[in-house]
């Protein structure tokens, strides 16, 4: 059996700055007319706004755990230092029963 030989596609790594000309240009003129311009395929800008648009909502839900992480923290704290005095507390009117 012989292999056949594949074509290989070198990948062309656009730069940052790169990808958000693009996007703000397709903002302007539309994706596909964007992608002429810039010999980009139309679905190649596509995803480099749904790779944008999901490192920014990741980036708000981080932010929002963050801010509920540190609030249960303190709660925690709360918690533990009102444990503390309650046992302090049973302590000392244990002794006094005696």
């Amino acid at each position: 059996m012989t292999k056949k030989a594949r074509k290989t596609k070198t990948r062309i790594h656009r730069s940052d700055e790169f990808k958000s000309e693009a996007l703000k240009l397709s903002e302007v003129i539309g994706v596909s007319a964007a992608a002429l311009e810039l010999d980009v395929n139309p679905n190649q800008i596509y995803q480099w706004r749904s790779k944008l648009t999901n490192t920014h909502q990741r980036s708000e839900r981080e932010d929002h755990l963050a801010t509920e992480v540190a609030r249960l923290k303190r709660e925690l704290t709360d918690s533990r230092e009102e444990v503390e005095i309650l046992k302090k507390a049973t302590a000392y009117f244990a002794k006094q029963n005696r």
